[in-house]
This record gives C-alpha cells, structure tokens and sequence, in this order.
C-alpha cells in the first residue's frame, strides 16, 4: 500500500476471474456499485453487492481511471444486510496521506449517500431485483485497453507526496 503514497504504479494485464460482474458507477460519484455473479448449477447468481469508494471516473487515453479509496461496503443478495470491509486499511492510507482530508469528506459523503440508497432503495437499488437476474449477452464483444499505456501517475501526486495528510 505505501507504493501508492508516490502516486505511480505499473499497469499489468488482467482477467477476471471467477464471478461475472455488473459496474454501476456514475461518472462524478466517490463509488461503484458493483453486483457479483457466481455460477450455480447451469446458471449463476447473484452472490453479493459490492460499494468500492474511489475517485470520480475521468476519461483518459487508455481508458477511464480512478483511485480505489480501500474502504468498502459489502451487501446481502437482498439488501438487508451490510458490513463494512477495510476500514483498518482506510485509516492507513489516510495516515500515508493518500487519502487527503478534502477526499476524506468526500469519502462520508458518499457513505451517506450508499447508506440512504440502501434503506430507501433508491438509486441503484431501486432496480435490484431486475439488476440481480443481469445477463451478459454472449454476442458482445470482449473490451480492451489499447496496449501502449504500461505506466500511470495519479493527478496531483506531485504536490501530494511532499504534504502530510
């Protein structure tokens, strides 16, 4: 985690594995929600919502980016159960300064924004039963990334690694 203080890391290519997934993630929002789908039987289902609190989405040459904030919100199948996931893990990177103290406020907020969706279902939620029977359509086509981008700087990691958070 302390290599994210400086704000570069190496790209590596990926594939995920083992659960098909569904992204909501409106551009300006400190969160995803995401829906996990794990095989069962002939089929799948759904195996829990997942909220990762991250950085607003920008578009970029490669892509789209963002910043995993480490905090996480995990979610029963039918909404009426949650527990928060890292918060041990937040409040290190917060003390490394990754997360700022302007982040941090943005972080509550968007806490509070999860939290009322879920007991209001609202937003996202308001669709879960029709989010939760999701199909991939076979006859997509699989997304990549262009291949030229092999490194990445978070914006502002310049002034950020001399400043204590």
């Amino acid at each position: 985690m302390s290599v994210g203080a400086t704000g570069e890391w190496e790209l590596a290519a990926g594939v995920w594995q083992e659960t098909d997934l569904l992204l909501w993630k409106p551009p300006t929002c400190w969160f995803s929600v995401n829906a996990f789908f794990a095989p069962d039987g002939d089929g799948r289902r759904l195996r829990n919502w997942y909220v990762n609190f991250e950085h607003p989405t920008c578009r970029t040459e490669s892509g789209f980016d963002t910043l995993d904030l480490t905090v996480d919100l995990v979610v029963a199948p039918d909404l009426t159960r949650w527990e928060w996931k890292d918060e041990d893990e937040y409040a290190h990177v917060r003390r490394l300064g990754i997360v700022s103290d302007t982040e941090h406020q943005a972080v509550d907020a968007a806490r509070g924004e999860v939290l009322m969706m879920l007991t209001e279902r609202s937003g996202v939620f308001a669709q879960a039963e029709r989010w939760a029977s999701w199909q991939w359509d076979p006859a997509w086509p699989t997304p990549c990334l262009p291949l030229a981008v092999t490194t990445a700087r978070r914006e502002g990691a310049e002034e950020r690694s001399g400043r204590s958070q």
